[in-house]
């Protein structure tokens, strides 16, 4: 009895003991990160103080206000462009991630599991078009759209963004990762490329696409100087250039404020949304 009594007590010392050597090593890195997270976080939760604050109350320096209010977003959402230009986005953004994930998860596959003359020279090639900024390109890019009369069009707006040597780079590495075993029984089965497309490397690169699909919808949801140039009327203008539109009129910093808010909401669904498969394909791949 005495010894089946004290081996419990023993186990719960030993567990403490870890747990105090563990935060001996570790509070350093912990503080640190408690403190980027405020100063990360902070911006945002001024935002939303100065947004749900009563019009006309000092916004400088931002602290709690007496009462909360949502009258300004109210007025944001009412006010003429606003819904469109949100729509815009959304149609801009969601395109353009079914698109990608699709167009860059068989380039992918086919880089990674296929064997072609050129293969390497292609992919490495392709893979060079990252060091060129897109400013660099901006203008023959724009003369091109216009000759093909994109020019304040949703076409004009989405293709010239389709090409994403980012998103093929992950999905490739992603898929190397795949044993090779799997997609030889499917030939052995007789599968098509097709079915071995659809049945193997969308279910296996979900949580690479995924994470893919948060990045993507987060780059043209807030990109913004291409939606700028191409992008001249209310029909096609994105939430982000119509946003500098209201900066012009004599709208108060709450009122300012509730825009950007009702606009980093989408961002924030689909973050959430997502998280689970975000976290998992960085801890899989190493992805920085």
């Amino acid at each position: 009895m005495t010894i089946t009594a004290s081996r419990p007590v023993t186990e719960v010392r030993a567990a403490r003991a870890a747990r105090r050597r563990w935060w001996r090593g570790k509070w350093p890195l912990a503080a640190l990160l408690a403190v980027l997270s405020v100063l990360t976080v902070s911006p945002f939760v001024a935002m939303f103080i100065v947004a749900l604050s009563p019009a006309g109350r000092p916004t400088v320096p931002v602290r709690w206000p007496d009462s909360l209010t949502l009258d300004n977003i109210a007025r944001v959402l009412e006010s003429s462009g606003f819904v469109t230009w949100t729509v815009n986005s959304l149609i801009y953004a969601v395109i353009s991630v079914v698109i990608i994930l699709l167009t860059s998860s068989m380039a992918g596959y086919a880089f990674a599991k296929k064997r072609f003359p050129g293969r390497e020279a292609m992919f490495w090639t392709f893979l060079a078009t990252m060091m060129v900024p897109f400013q660099a390109t901006l203008i023959p890019t724009f003369v091109l759209v216009n000759s093909l009369d994109g020019v304040d069009t949703f076409w004009g707006l989405i293709v010239p963004t389709l090409a994403n040597s980012q998103a093929v780079f992950l999905m490739r590495q992603f898929i190397l990762g795949l044993p090779d075993e799997l997609f030889d029984a499917a030939k052995v089965d007789g599968a098509s490329e097709w079915r071995v497309y659809w049945t193997i490397v969308v279910p296996l690169t979900r949580p690479i696409l995924a994470t893919l699909g948060v990045f993507v919808f987060l780059w043209h949801w807030n990109d913004f100087l291409w939606p700028l140039v191409v992008g001249q009327s209310d029909a096609t203008r994105t939430l982000t250039v119509g946003l500098t539109t209201l900066r012009t009129e004599e709208l108060q910093l709450s009122v300012l404020m509730s825009s950007a808010a009702v606009s980093v909401v989408p961002c924030l669904v689909v973050f959430f949304l997502l998280q689970r498969y975000l976290v998992n394909s960085i801890a899989m791949t190493g992805l920085k």
